[in-house]
């Protein structure tokens, strides 16, 4: 009797402890446990810690009350102004309420994720290319809003909403690159223009102080040697100041002209013989004549008398 007494309570303390361990529950810090009794919700939500339920009549549902991360698949839209974009994004949200994201929504995970991709087209039909671009935090609020008006009845909170990434066609990134550096040769070229204005009053202004003093044209062309003799490959060709060939001009006429050397006069020259004429001899023409001047020590001819020449015949 004793034995079966005995017998009887260890399998009643069996079934106790099988009972109890089949209703005991862990809820971690981060989890909250929403229990439902016979399908019914019980008001009080099950905190971290250990906790007990009614095996086979109460079910528990974790829920995890930490921030999730969930990347939002690339969408593909044309913006208001006829561009076809790919854009994607990333969603940051939380749960506040574990009782309202078991009963209200079936998967409140995958009832953001389905509204932020559709909100997300949304927002690229209503935004133009400029501002997915570079206006994109006014972008990520609009978004935020969107989603986070429907999520508040789930018990969930967005915290944050981000675009990651705008993809454009290959057509449409050549296009913007031409666009871009047409903008940065025409701010260029207006940066140049403006120089070489302030550029031109600076020199009409040294032109005018210059103009005053003659000098200073004649130290700025040495500043100018020397800044080309500092390159030595170069060739340094130097110019020839026009003032300077007329300061010598008038100089020159100033001066008195040269002292032209005084010719010596040639001494006397003896008058050579006058030759001895006779009827018979001939005439002597002036081209002799100037010969024999010009020759003065040649002796000039005697000629014969006619006696003489007629004595010597006998």
């Amino acid at each position: 009797m004793v034995e079966e007494l005995v017998a009887a309570g260890v399998s009643v303390a069996s079934v106790g402890l099988v009972y109890v361990m089949a209703g005991a529950r862990v809820v971690k810090q981060y989890e909250r446990g929403v229990v439902l009794r016979l399908g019914r919700l019980r008001t009080s939500v099950r905190g971290p810690g250990f906790t007990m339920i009614v095996p086979f009549v109460d079910k528990l549902r974790k829920v995890n009350m930490q921030i999730v991360t969930m990347p939002v698949p690339a969408q593909d839209g044309i913006t208001r102004d006829n561009v076809t974009v790919r854009v994607d994004a990333v969603i940051y949200f939380k749960v506040i309420d574990a009782a309202e994201a078991v009963i209200q929504v079936e998967d409140y995970q995958f009832a953001v994720s389905q509204m932020a991709q559709t909100s997300l087209r949304s927002i690229i039909g209503k935004s133009d290319l400029d501002d997915l671009l570079s206006n994109r935090e006014k972008l990520n609020q609009g978004l935020e809003l969107m989603i986070d008006s429907p999520a508040v009845g789930w018990g969930v909170q967005i915290d944050r909403v981000e675009i990651k990434d705008v993809s454009l066609p290959e057509t449409m990134k050549r296009s913007m690159a031409r666009q871009a550096e047409a903008d940065r040769e025409r701010r260029a070229r207006v940066i140049n223009a403006d120089a070489e204005l302030q550029a031109s009053k600076k020199l009409a202004e040294a032109a005018g102080v210059m103009s005053e003093q003659p000098a200073a044209l004649q130290l700025r062309l040495l500043q100018t040697v020397v800044a080309v003799a500092a390159e030595k490959n170069s060739t340094l060709v130097l110019p020839f100041p026009v003032e300077l060939l007329r300061f010598l001009e008038r100089a020159q006429q100033g001066a008195p002209p040269p002292s032209q050397p005084q010719p010596q006069p040639s001494p006397p020259r003896s008058s050579p013989p006058s030759p001895v004429s006779s009827p018979s001899s001939p005439p002597v023409s002036s081209s002799q004549q100037s010969v024999r001047e010009q020759l003065p020590s040649a002796a000039a001819p005697v000629e014969p008398d006619s006696g003489e020449s007629k004595t010597r015949q006998d």
